[in-house]
């Protein structure tokens, strides 16, 4: 028998959107989604057809017939919100202000961005210029409600946002910090040098995120393992559990009660049918701990010293082939 996703198990993946972005939700529902990520345009390009309002309404109702929530939108590649080139800066602001008058369309609480490189401008002016980007974008977008989410970086090249310090620097420079929120990529921050392989690591690099950000600002996962080693500042997506980051990390991550309710979503390779996702799917769901048998209140675990509960939910999707 087929069951119905878990709405407390905010897991899944990047949904393609080749043929408009309703298609999007319905690649969601195939994989039976509880939350998505997703792009409004072609993500190589700086600008995109327009959406129409017959692309609205069908995004909509087909959202609103799901049980999708919520939906983070991913910017394009191709902004670089601290660019030295003066046209590809002013692209970019464009590109991103564009994306955020499609992700207020379709009701998205959430667009993620990366920050940019400074291209050897250096770290501070970097940051000076990626906040200066999103005051110009903000100014232009007041009544919006959906949220600037700042993505973590590997720090590859010249990337700004592998240091939570340089986040912090950019949430701090920006006026409207209300509009600021946080996504962590796991690859990302690994490669940047925070090991959450192992649980000693784990809890050092979350309780210095809290310290410096605040734990209230962060609202999406970006669940990738990571190929190359801990602190290479390489960007390169590994299926859970076959990169360095390893079963260990994921199973804190997918037990942290703090982040129970945060969405989960996977930027790892796969084809057209998505069997890849259903697999990294199915790896995460079994490294949560299921309460014992009979037990109708939760069941424990331990983790740093004491026990917090942990609801249970079932693996829903049918066995893929290898």
């Amino acid at each position: 028998m087929t069951r119905s996703p878990d709405p407390s198990i905010l897991l899944r993946a990047h949904m393609s959107i080749a043929g408009g972005v309703h298609t999007a939700v319905e690649r969601a529902m195939k994989i039976r989604c509880t939350t998505m990520q997703m792009f409004v345009k072609n993500n190589t390009q700086w600008k995109g057809k327009p959406l129409s309002n017959d692309d609205i309404s069908t995004y909509k109702k087909l959202l609103s017939e799901s049980s999708i929530n919520p939906v983070v939108v991913h910017d394009t590649y191709l902004i670089n919100l601290c660019a030295t080139d003066e046209r590809i800066l002013k692209n970019s602001r464009a590109a991103l202000k564009d994306e955020l008058d499609r992700a207020e369309a379709v009701d998205v609480e959430y667009l993620n961005f990366h920050p940019g490189s400074h291209l050897g401008a250096g770290e501070q002016e970097g940051i000076k210029r990626v906040a200066e980007s999103l005051n110009i974008i903000h100014e232009q977008t007041r009544a919006y409600k959906v949220k600037s989410v700042v993505e973590t970086t590997a720090g590859q090249g010249t990337a700004i946002g592998h240091r939570f310090e340089q986040l912090r620097a950019i949430i701090d420079s920006v006026e409207e910090r209300d509009r600021m929120a946080v996504c962590v990529d796991t690859c990302h921050i690994f490669a940047a040098g925070y090991d959450i392989s192992t649980e000693e690591g784990y809890e050092a690099t979350f309780r210095e995120f809290d310290e410096i950000i605040g734990l209230s600002r962060l609202v999406a996962f970006h669940v990738n393992d990571s190929k190359r080693q801990l602190g290479s500042r390489v960007d390169r997506h590994e299926h859970i559990g076959k990169g360095k980051i390893g079963k260990a990390g994921f199973r804190l991550l997918m037990n942290d009660e703090r982040f129970r309710n945060i969405p989960k979503i996977l930027e790892t390779p796969k084809g057209p049918e998505m069997k890849e996702d259903v697999r990294n799917i199915r790896v995460l769901k079994s490294l949560v701990r299921k309460e014992e048998a009979g037990k109708e209140s939760g069941g424990r675990i331990q983790k740093s010293g004491g026990e917090r509960n942990v609801s249970t939910w079932e693996l829903g999707e049918q066995k893929p082939e290898d």
